[in-house]
């Protein structure tokens, strides 16, 4: 499965959005934009990509830990990096391989889409006495997209909760309709399943998912007191997934699967700083694999301070001829 061909081509099918979602503005009456504004953050975080298997149930869980970064917003473009901190990971496997965990969470006014492009590398499972099993050769990748359609994305605004770059300055609600699609694969150096558990004609090596299907939902912020906000989306999405077990095109899968999609956003948002938590989680259904039930359930928690300044001239009139965003509208710009 070529990973990276599937991720360009994610990508390229959600790129387009950009372009039309920042044509339209907002309704100033419930948002106060602050494109202009540089809004600089720190923050702690962790994400997680936890692989669940049912007949009996097993969960999986990555040798991830809490991360420590700084980011940046600036006319509606963000960066931010993050690692781990030694001493505030004691529990992380020092000698096993690295994880690559890179989410886009990106939130222009009518739109909520979201990029996962995973490579998580080094897992335990419950052993006896609830001591952790290590198996450092399993590995999970995926590549995935979820965008959704926002009906009055011009009055409530995931940006002033997510990344601060606006203020919600009243409550509104908002329903949501969308898609999604996911690639996977998970694999290791042996049978993926514990033996105890498992039986060889049920355990596997490796297995090739694909996920595709809509979803709908509903979008709303509460505002109260003069800053302070609490803001949470649901979807309920139905997919169609397809499991191929190693590499057996006769024994692959269909099934539609059910699955949900939970953001959750609450602090202070002011005109000059921000403090706030937010969380976001996706579970992920997967077609069953010689009956053996597939979940894989994806989180990433942040707590944020974030600084906000006026920018000088200089760097408002030129950032324009870098900002990835202004460049995307470029090319898609009609004539």
């Amino acid at each position: 499965m070529n990973f990276t061909k599937y991720f360009f081509l994610l990508l390229a099918s959600i790129v387009p959005l950009f372009s039309l979602a920042q044509s339209r503005g907002v309704d100033t009456s419930y948002i106060d934009e602050k494109a202009d504004v540089l809004v600089l953050r720190a923050y702690s975080s962790r994400k997680f990509t936890e692989y669940q298997v049912t007949n009996p149930a097993l969960t999986f869980t990555p040798n991830t830990g809490l991360n420590t970064g700084f980011g940046f917003t600036f006319q509606k473009f963000t960066l931010n990096l993050a690692g781990p901190l030694g001493f505030l990971n004691p529990n992380r496997e020092k000698d096993f391989p690295r994880t690559t965990d890179l989410q886009a969470h990106i939130y222009p006014t009518f739109w909520m889409i979201d990029l996962f492009a995973q490579f998580y590398n080094g897992y335990k499972f419950p052993g006896s006495e609830g001591i952790g099993v290590p198996r450092e050769d399993l590995s999970l990748q995926k590549i995935g997209v979820n965008a959704n359609y926002v009906f009055r994305g011009d009055r409530v605004s995931i940006a002033a909760a997510f990344l601060q770059s606006a203020i919600q300055k009243k409550s509104a609600f908002s329903p949501f309709i969308g898609a999604e699609a996911y690639f996977l694969k998970i694999s290791g150096d042996s049978l993926i399943l514990p033996e105890a558990n498992f039986n060889r004609e049920r355990n596997y090596d490796r297995a090739d998912f694909f996920h595709i299907g809509p979803n709908a939902g509903m979008i709303g912020t509460l505002v109260f007191g003069k800053g302070f906000f609490l803001t949470g989306s649901a979807a309920a999405n139905l997919g169609l997934s397809i499991s191929t077990p190693d590499s057996k095109k006769q024994e692959r899968n269909t099934q539609f699967v059910p699955g949900y999609f939970l953001r959750g956003f609450a602090g202070y948002n002011g005109e000059r700083f921000s403090l706030n938590f937010n969380y976001v989680y996706k579970n992920l259904n997967l077609s069953e694999v010689r009956e053996v039930g597939q979940t894989i359930n994806t989180g990433n928690y942040r707590f944020i301070f974030a600084y906000k300044i006026n920018a000088g001239p200089k760097l408002t009139e030129n950032f324009p001829k870098y900002n990835p965003m202004k460049i995307v509208q470029r090319l898609f710009k009609k004539d």
